[in-house]
């Protein structure tokens, strides 16, 4: 049975994991009989109403405690993976992974990126296991992997894909239902909701993208 580590950015769109993005890829993780254990980093961060964007609730809240909500309590701490112990990493969605993993939000391609975070990746990619990166996450993957000249998509949005290529990574149109795949660096990517997309749609381009990773892993 194939090891799927999943790496998770809290619970909500707006500041952390995208719901939609991280049950679709469970429940295609599940379909494919794979064992997935979810991870997260803990760190405390400002919440953001999802009711009412303008009106922040009462905070802080945690990485760890948010992300365990779509996981049915279900997570660990990302300073307890072995990657060796894994046979892939998928990251979804969700303004969590720009604010939380990194400072993209802010910083753009220049942003700095949680330590933890960026040592599980460079792991992942140094043992040549493969990695998915779902709607916004291609961004922090480029920005941790950029000078290989990986391959990503985020979909048609210009000013990110600018953003991504100032890292040395190389990025690739795609349509929401679609990913991209660079085989030499075992990168899968897919738009997920960084376009405007139905659900089924997400969780077409998201299914294709997993089986990909399945058969290369």
């Amino acid at each position: 049975m194939k090891k799927i580590a999943l790496l998770l950015s809290g619970c909500g769109y707006l500041d952390g994991t995208e719901v939609t993005e991280c049950v679709s890829t469970i429940i295609k993780l599940s379909e494919l009989g794979t064992k997935w254990t979810p991870f997260s980093i803990s760190k405390s961060y400002s919440p953001t109403s999802h009711f009412a964007p303008e009106h922040s609730p009462p905070g802080p809240l945690n990485c760890l405690e948010e992300s365990a909500r779509i996981t049915r309590s279900q997570m660990t701490d990302l300073k307890e993976i072995r990657v060796k112990d894994y046979d892939a990493l998928v990251i979804p969605g969700g303004y969590g992974v720009a604010k939380n993993f990194c400072s993209w939000a802010l910083d753009g391609p220049s942003c700095s990126v949680d330590k933890n975070v960026k040592s599980v990746i460079e792991e992942f990619h140094s043992l040549s296991l493969p990695i998915g990166a779902w709607c916004i996450a291609p961004a922090l993957v480029s920005r941790v992997l950029g000078q290989h000249n990986i391959q990503v998509t985020i979909g048609n949005d210009t000013e990110t894909a600018a953003g991504i290529e100032k890292t040395g990574a190389i990025h690739v149109p795609c349509s929401v239902t679609d990913f991209v795949t660079d085989r030499e660096n075992k990168i899968i990517s897919t738009p997920a909701y960084m376009l405007q997309a139905q659900p089924h749609e997400v969780f077409q381009g998201i299914s294709s993208a997993l089986k990909e990773l399945w058969e290369m892993a």
